[in-house]
């Protein structure tokens, strides 16, 4: 009877959250962007941050956020369709966005937390994110190269 009030879920160690900042850093380095980075657990839980010399600060607001919703939703951040972002923003106090830069990270199929990038284009952020998944070895095919 016990089993059916727990489960089993898989999380992100803080091996693997500091494995990902490391090299979320080192490829927004190698492009010449300074980045706010942002890991969460499934929960939206904040787990590691940074914010990289001459990244821009408030970045870091939009990079949490993106992160919260890739894992809320399990999906990039810019999956939010357009025409309801902004009720979404408001209805959740800007914890969803629509911005690019935020992907879950799937490990076996399975949600385990959300990265968000943000300071350079939304493409400079969701490369940087893919470098951080390329890491750990979560899933990157559905989010392009």
């Amino acid at each position: 009877m016990e089993a059916m009030y727990i489960a089993n879920a898989t999380t992100l160690t803080h091996a693997a959250t500091l494995a990902m900042l490391q090299s979320a850093v080192a490829r927004a380095e190698e492009i010449g962007q300074p980045q706010c980075i942002v890991i969460v657990d499934a929960s939206g839980v904040a787990l590691g941050q940074i914010r990289m010399n001459g990244a821009k600060f408030l970045s870091l607001k939009s990079a949490e956020s993106k992160a919260r919703t890739a894992a809320s939703i399990r999906a990039p951040s810019d999956a939010i369709p357009e025409a309801v972002g902004p009720a979404i923003a408001a209805a959740t106090d800007n914890h969803v966005t629509r911005l690019g830069g935020g992907l879950p990270i799937l490990m076996n199929g399975q949600c385990v937390g959300g990265i968000g990038v943000g300071s350079g284009s939304a493409e400079q952020d969701v490369d940087v994110a893919m470098a951080a998944l390329r890491k750990i070895g979560a899933e990157t095919g559905a989010f392009g190269a």
